[in-house]
């Protein structure tokens, strides 16, 4: 439904729902929805586990509580498995991408109207709630990531040590320098090119099949129970689909990091 109350064509409302509310022309387009959805994520991830640490017994724990230190363990766990190197900002760093993105993530679960149309009653013409299906914040991720490598890389094997590597590997001789960097610029390039379209592909797709059932089924009285059958089956197999995504981003984060560290 759009902010006017105006019925929307079967285009129009597929649209609607993936237009973001933005501010700002061009390359300095801001995308206010997924900027607030995402820091908002962020800060409940850090006020949730800030305060089972703070309340945290020595005792019998709490139901909650003993949530968290289940993730908590899972993901030291997949650090200690994975990382070969000593830094103890990787499993922190581990933590929050996997808890974030899965927070983000799972704004895919509220039903794709509900949001929107709250919105457009307040005089909010468009409102996209799932962060990660804007490639803008998986990029940003995914950057953040890169900027990582890159400092770990040099931090660890040094300014020379990093071209080096650049530049004789894979093949050891001079002659093969600008082979050499070709395949290794365009290697390390394609890492958070790929984290972010990875994810940010994943999610879209899903949340377009949300908009599409809900589209063919939900202004049809007769077949609104099939509908709400789809959305049902649907949902319960895209919590699968946006645990793994947020668990492969984390896991893909440890492997470039702990390679990031490898000083050969």
């Amino acid at each position: 439904m759009a902010a006017t109350g105006e019925a929307l064509t079967p285009q129009g409302y597929i649209q609607h729902h993936l237009t973001n509310l933005s501010v700002g022309e061009g390359f300095w387009t801001w995308h206010i929805d997924s900027l607030l959805f995402s820091v908002g994520l962020g800060m409940l991830f850090l006020w949730l586990f800030y305060s089972v640490g703070k309340k945290a017994t020595t005792g019998v724990p709490g139901k909650f509580q003993c949530f968290v230190e289940m993730i908590v363990e899972f993901v030291d766990s997949s650090v200690k498995e994975t990382f070969h190197g000593r830094n103890p900002v990787i499993a922190p760093l581990a933590l929050t991408i996997f808890v974030w993105i899965f927070m983000m993530n799972f704004m895919d679960m509220i039903p794709v109207d509900w949001l929107p149309h709250a919105a457009s009653l307040m005089g909010i013409p468009y409102l996209k709630v799932v962060p990660t299906t804007d490639v803008n914040i998986t990029f940003s991720l995914a950057l953040g990531v890169f900027v990582l490598i890159i400092y770990y890389s040099i931090k660890v094997k040094g300014v020379s040590g990093f071209v080096k590597e650049l530049t004789f590997q894979p093949f050891n001789h001079w002659a093969m320098i600008p082979v050499n960097l070709l395949l290794e610029t365009v290697t390390l390039i394609a890492k958070p090119i790929s984290l972010a379209l990875r994810l940010f592909g994943n999610l879209y797709a899903g949340e377009l099949i949300f908009i599409l059932i809900a589209l063919m089924y939900g202004s049809n009285v007769a077949l609104s129970a099939l509908g709400v059958g789809l959305q049902l089956g649907w949902l319960i197999f895209h919590i699968l689909v946006i645990t793994l995504q947020a668990f492969i981003f984390m896991m893909l984060t440890i492997v470039y990091l702990s390679m990031a560290h490898e000083d050969h």
